[in-house]
């Protein structure tokens, strides 16, 4: 899972980011409204926690922005702005939640997994798909009820791929996901089949009821065999 932090506050933004980190997100920043417009529109996030007050705009502006350009992303205001007004004016304009600063990090997690959660599995907390579960709050995966041994990297592309069922995912944006933006500048994307191919071939000897195919010249669908 992938979170873009847009905050000012160096401070702030490095312990949120280490924070995420040990909690085996991929976190990006972003600390003013040019670096996070820039990186909204070229990049994909699983959710955006959002200042509102940024030295060189609002960030209720950038909600506006993304709204218009059709532009869905899980959004959680990080805000010392604590007025109903704020709040509103927020929600209104697609935020998934507000939560008001000074906060703890531990509910930050967990209004993150709420977030997450309400978008992807429709409130469950577990994902099921054939014979296996895959569990994210505790990034375990079970195959028939037996549990799966993955790598951190296998998991993070499984999970990516889970949410996307179906879909036919280019490998750039699946690169990005698991490893960060900045492997938009890797010459190519060799570095994604050793994992596949160690992830497919557990499956496979698991008796998993999915299969990620090849989409030759594009990328990766998983589906259910």
């Amino acid at each position: 899972m992938k979170i873009l932090i847009v905050e000012d506050n160096d401070d702030l933004r490095e312990i949120i980011v280490r924070s995420l980190e040990k909690e085996r997100y991929v976190a990006e920043t972003a600390a003013c409204y040019a670096d996070a417009r820039t990186k909204a529109f070229v990049y994909e996030y699983d959710c955006i926690l959002l200042d509102i007050m940024l030295p060189d705009g609002n960030g209720l502006e950038l909600l506006r922005e993304l709204h218009a350009a059709g532009r869905r992303v899980n959004v959680i205001i990080l805000s010392a702005k604590d007025s109903i007004e704020d709040k509103v004016k927020g929600l209104e304009l697609g935020a998934d939640d507000y939560l008001p600063k000074p906060f703890h990090l531990a509910e930050l997690h967990a209004r993150i997994k709420s977030v997450l959660r309400r978008q992807m599995r429709g409130g469950e907390q577990a994902i099921r798909i054939a014979n296996v579960t895959i569990h994210p709050d505790t990034f375990g995966v079970d195959v028939g009820g037996k549990p799966l041994e993955l790598s951190r990297k296998e998991y993070d592309i499984m999970l990516y791929l889970v949410n996307r069922q179906g879909r036919l995912i280019e490998k750039q944006p699946l690169a990005e996901a698991v490893w960060g933006d900045d492997i938009d500048q890797a010459d190519n994307f060799d570095f994604i089949y050793a994992q596949m191919k160690n992830l497919r071939k557990r499956l496979k000897a698991a008796g998993a009821g999915i299969e990620i195919k090849t989409v030759y010249g594009f990328g990766y669908k998983l589906v259910e065999t």
